[in-house]
Order: structure tokens, then sequence, then C-alpha cells
């Protein structure tokens, strides 16, 4: 069965929840036999690979600009995987659904995975947001199978589209193996376990500036502990060069985009991961921290209230005093020397892998 991937700026290596699902989810349908080809924004890929791990990848122009790439990308992605013979595409994300349409104009079979609400996220203005509702809205109802990565995703389609029949397949996490160096980390000017990290891109919905204030009103200074955020913006706007100089004048340690090693080292030998996210799907970023036994505090949106965790690991959302609070809550009473253990054995690439591929084969 052919499968072109569309709707992510592409993968190995690039920065993004849905590049990361995309890179874990699509070598392993590959190994089951399933011919993919995914095509990748010009404007996001410096190599020159064609392949990846069993995956095709075709490069097709995108340009440079967050208001029209996705739409541009993918409409000419449709126009290619029909031209490639395709048995199905498989669409991800709701801004680009908005081609989905097309796809069936031209005969093609759709699996739409929606990743969440990006019309919620700060960054947009009001036609933005208007044309990922229309995205969101034409995805659902047109695609021949939707994908929800989870039950707050499920609920909102069910009650504003009245599609009932969504798989829910999660975003999934490996297991790590933990790396024992610390030459990166201590290259920071960082102390194993004397650290807060957190990790995404510099958009505001991700809620960093609530961070680098509310670790300056907490006693984590005072404790001996340092705050690290790892990643960057994909565009630079005037939030990440607001954000950029926030953590300068406060000493927030920046790593930039990290992956591999890097990486591995920093959520090796963290003391505490905070997300402070506005908006989210299913965070891979939790996730990863979990798999890393990390403590954790996150926000209380919908999104990131997990069965997984507990009461004592939620902020109210945009607080920078709650958020303060639970810092020093977290760090004060010595549990973050302990490695926590959580269940994430329904957040398995393998199982989320065969549960895509049974998608595939209702088609």
């Amino acid at each position: 069965m052919k499968i072109a991937v569309i709707g992510t700026r592409g993968i190995p290596n690039i920065q993004g929840g849905v590049e990361t699902h995309c890179e874990e989810l699509y070598p392993r349908l590959a190994a089951m036999g399933f011919d993919i080809t995914l095509m990748r924004r010009s404007c996001y890929v410096g190599d020159k690979l064609t392949e990846y791990k069993g995956v095709k990848l075709i490069d097709i122009y995108a340009p440079r600009k967050k208001s029209i790439e996705a739409i541009i990308h993918t409409t000419l992605a449709v126009i290619k995987a029909r031209r490639l013979g395709v048995d199905a595409v498989h669409c991800h994300a709701i801004g680009p659904s908005i081609v989905i349409p097309l796809a069936r104009l031209l005969g093609l079979k759709v699996v739409m995975t929606h990743h969440g609400p990006d019309y919620d996220r700060k960054k947009w203005g009001r036609m933005a947001k208007c044309v990922l509702k229309t995205g969101e809205r034409w995805g659902v109802k047109n695609a021949n199978r939707v994908i929800v990565i989870s039950d707050v995703i499920n609920g909102i389609i069910k009650r504003e589209y009245h599609r009932d029949d969504a798989s829910l397949i999660f975003n999934g996490v490996n297991k790590p193996t933990k790396s024992t160096a610390t030459d990166y980390v201590t290259s920071l000017g960082l102390k194993p376990g004397r650290y807060i990290v957190a990790l995404g891109r510099f958009v505001a919905e991700k809620g960093f500036h609530d961070l680098i204030n509310a670790f300056g009103q907490s006693k984590a200074s005072e404790l001996g502990y340092k705050l690290v955020i790892a990643g960057d913006a994909d565009h630079e706007d005037e939030y990440s060069s607001a954000l950029k100089r926030q953590a300068h004048d406060t000493d927030t340690v920046l790593t930039g985009f990290i992956k591999g090693e890097r990486l591995n080292q920093l959520m090796s030998h963290a003391a505490l991961f905070v997300l402070p996210s506005y908006h989210e799907g299913l965070p891979i970023a939790l996730l990863e921290a979990m798999s890393y036994n990390l403590d954790v505090i996150v926000s209380d949106i919908p999104a990131n209230t997990i069965d997984e965790l507990q009461p004592s690991d939620f902020f109210k959302t945009g607080d920078v005093d709650s958020l303060a609070a639970a810092i020093n809550a977290k760090l004060s009473n010595g549990n973050t020397a302990t490695p926590r253990q959580y269940d994430l054995s329904r957040y398995s690439w393998d199982t989320i892998a065969a549960q895509v591929a049974d998608v595939y084969r209702s088609l």
C-alpha cells in the first residue's frame, strides 16, 4: 500500500511535535511493508536525503513565511501525490487539512491526524485563525478516516462536527538509554541534578516567559538551581526576540534546538521538567520527560491532564505566582532527587504504528 505523508515540515531532526511524531511513526510503518513517501518543506531541510530509515523523502517548494508556507506546500504535495499514484494521503494538522477537499476531488483517499486546535495559538491573527478553523472543518468532514491524539480533541470533533468514528491514537515516546556523560551539561555552566529544564518552540503559547518570571520569584536560585530552556523559533519574531532578551537579562540558559546526545544529556541529568503551555495537543515533550523519570510541573490545560500525573504536578495556567509556588514545593520536598515511575505503556510507538496500520487497511 502506497501512502503519501503531507502536512509536516519534514524529517529527520526538524523541530516540532508533528515532526517528532512522523520521525518515529513512519520508519515503523515502512518496516511493516507500507510504501511511505513523505513530502518535506524545502525551506526547512538542508540535507540531500532521499530516504530515511525506509521512508522515501521528496522535497517540495515552500516559502519560509508562516502565514502561507503550509497551504502552498500542501497543495503542491497533494498534486505530487496524485502523480505518484498513491493509494492514500495522510495529512497531519488542521492547517494543511484545508486542502483535503482538493485531494478528494483528485480521487485520493485521505487519512487526517488532528494534532490539536491550532487556532487557539496566540501567534495567529484573526484571518489565520479563520483559515485554521476552516482547515479543521473541511478536514474532519471530508477525510475518509480521522485520527485524534487525545480525548480532548475527540470531544471537539464530536461536539462541533458530529463525527464520532475517529480513531484515538496517542502520541508516543521511546524508553531512553540515559546518558552518563556530562560534558555538554557542564559546558552550559550547569551542574547535574541542579537545574530545571523546559523544551519547545519559542512561541507565546508555550509560556516560557511565565516560566522565567516564576523561576525568578521562586527560591530555586537560593537552593542552587538554574533554569535551562531547549528550543528556538521557527520564524524569528517580536516574541522570540523578547524572550531571548528576557533570558539573557535573567541568566536563563538557552541551548537552541538540540537533539541526540546533547538532548539526552540535558534530560538525563535534570532535576525537574516544566511545561507552562497555554495550548497543546498531547505534548511529546512531556512524555519524553516522563520517560526520563523526571518530576514534572505542567499547566492545567485539558491536554496536559493525563491520568499518569498527580494533582501536585499542576499549576494554574498563566499564573506566575502559582507556578513559582509549585517550583518551591517540588524543590523543597526533595522528591526531585528520586526518579519517578510512570506507566507509559499506552504511549508505545510500536503499538501506535500498528494502530495506524489498521486505519490504513480499513480504507
